[in-house]
């Protein structure tokens, strides 16, 4: 390695800069979330006004999903190998870029296409954010930051709704949904600015190569994957597609075998498979993958349910969803701090189930009241549901990154996000078998809303079974994460040190020894 590649030198523990690069970082991982949701609640505006058909409306949404999910890896080992901080820089700056495209996109391909670039420069940038608080904080203080991280994610649950409901209905200069997009742009030109200052640039402790062949085999893996199952039914479930789906499990066969030989020729592979062998990145990496198909199908279908099915403004839509992301940031902050370490993997567990109790309740309040549900009698499964979100995703980032060799965070961060995006888009893709699926092709006025409630319905059903698998699924991650073991030494200033030097504590240690 040259002497350009070597890490810095370990700011010390009260130095502030760490904080504010923090705060930056975290901002981008805000605007992504923001992102999201506000797309989602703008959806029947971007239809009626752009004229999308629901196919399109599919792929505003996936596309940006299947962008995000296939670039991913590589971003973080972009990351790993030429500085994580010119990586986020690249990436935020690009995401900002095509954001402006977003907004100023002249039809419903334009807007695709921009969504597409979107998702592949939040690619860029997504991963190293937690590769960079994984290469600055010490593990002693990595489980306030993934609280503050968990807060942040509710707080983007609330506020993109909100945000997309008042820029849609304020019609901005006349220009309807665009404005969702365009309020980017001040906000990633502000983190390219302020990232640049702040941000101590960080790599791999040994010299990587970008695994090219990796890159193709991950990108046409997924896409063989999700691409037919987000456009089966708008073709009517041709042969290839079945025949592409199955093929893409071969792909990823040949992903592994190769990743094996380059580990072993020049240990630089584009997916690190050694941390599989850690027990509890294996296990979480699992219920990232499902739990991202949940909140694919439930997101999409449920502002579809109130805006088109129930005739509700986006902004109606919008604050009869502020009880969830209050419950979601209140209980990701919670469970972290005080939760975590005293019950350990009984947390999350607990989360899993609150989720889908709420989901069942739901779905009797829908089938009780029907067309006629106010967004008071929507509180009680919200807020049950957030409060089961949010035991779940800030302890669980937090769980698979805690053993993890820190010469491998980029690769394993952007594995963490690669597979919640997966799953995402394969929730997305799942929305034409179990929403759409449910709705008939020609509908009357009249039919619409009660189709759509009882297709919301049936959707409902499938995201309580994928919350059964992910309690399940949890039986198999460490009953408490490594820094939480009772009777587990506090990191000394010397170990942080050597956590944040030019080669990591774990780097040299066995795969048995990972393993909890």
């Amino acid at each position: 390695m040259t002497s350009t590649e070597t890490p810095p030198t370990a700011q010390p523990a009260g130095d502030r800069r760490r904080w504010f690069a923090l705060a930056i970082v975290m901002t981008a991982a805000f605007m992504d979330l923001v992102d999201v949701t506000i797309v989602n609640i703008a959806i029947p505006s971007i239809q009626k006004d752009a004229g999308a058909t629901f196919s399109q409306i599919q792929w505003i949404t996936a596309g940006y999903a299947l962008a995000f999910a296939a670039g991913l890896v590589t971003g973080g080992r972009l990351g790993d190998i030429h500085g994580r901080k010119r990586l986020f820089l690249v990436g935020i700056g690009g995401f900002t870029i095509a954001s402006a495209l977003c907004g100023f996109a002249a039809n419903p391909e334009m807007l695709v296409a921009s969504r597409i670039l979107q998702g592949g420069m939040a690619a860029m940038m997504v991963p190293q954010v937690l590769s960079i608080v994984h290469a600055t904080f010490p593990a002693h203080e990595r489980g306030k930051v993934f609280g503050l991280f968990g807060a942040i994610v509710g707080l983007g649950a609330v506020s993109g709704p909100l945000l997309g409901a008042l820029l849609t209905e304020w019609n901005l200069f006349g220009l309807e949904w665009r404005p969702i997009f365009l309020i980017n742009l001040p906000v990633g030109i502000a983190g390219l600015l302020l990232g640049h200052r702040f941000i101590t640039e960080s790599k791999a402790p040994k010299a990587l190569k970008l695994d090219l062949v990796g890159v193709v085999l991950v990108t046409l893996g997924l896409l063989m994957l999700l691409y037919p199952l987000t456009r089966g039914r708008e073709l009517g479930w041709p042969v290839w597609g079945y025949v592409s789906m199955a093929g893409s499990l071969v792909v990823f066969g040949a992903l592994v075998a190769y990743e094996r030989r380059k580990s072993v020729k020049d240990g630089s592979p584009l997916v690190e498979l050694s941390l599989f062998r850690v027990k509890s990145f294996a296990a979480g990496i699992a219920v990232q993958t499902v739990f991202g198909v949940a909140l694919g199908i439930f997101f999409l279908v449920w502002t579809l349910y109130m805006q088109i099915g129930l005739g509700w403004s986006p902004l109606r839509a919008g604050l009869t969803g502020v009880p969830f992301s209050i419950a979601v940031s209140a209980a990701a902050g919670l469970s972290v701090q005080q939760l975590v370490p005293r019950f350990g993997r009984k947390v999350l567990q607990a989360g899993a189930l609150l989720m889908g109790v709420g989901v069942l309740v739901y779905i009797g309040e829908s089938e009780r009241y029907g067309l006629g549900i106010a967004s008071w009698q929507m509180a009680l499964p919200l807020v049950v549901m957030g409060l089961g979100m949010g035991l779940i995703v800030a302890p669980l980032t937090d769980a698979v990154l805690s053993q993890v060799p820190r010469e491998h965070s980029g690769s394993a961060s952007g594995l963490i996000n690669t597979v919640q995006q997966m799953g995402n888009a394969l929730g997305l893709g799942l929305v034409s078998v179990v929403f759409f699926g449910e709705i008939g092709d020609r509908l009357t006025a009249v039919q619409v809303g009660l189709a759509f409630v009882n297709a919301f319905q049936h959707a409902l059903v499938w995201v309580a079974a994928v919350m059964a698998v992910i309690f399940l699924l949890m039986f198999a991650l460490p009953k408490r994460p490594a820094q939480h073991v009772e009777g587990a030494p506090e990191p000394d200033a010397g170990t942080a040190e050597q956590e944040r030097g030019t080669e990591p504590a774990s780097a040299s240690a066995p795969a048995s020894e990972l393993v909890s």
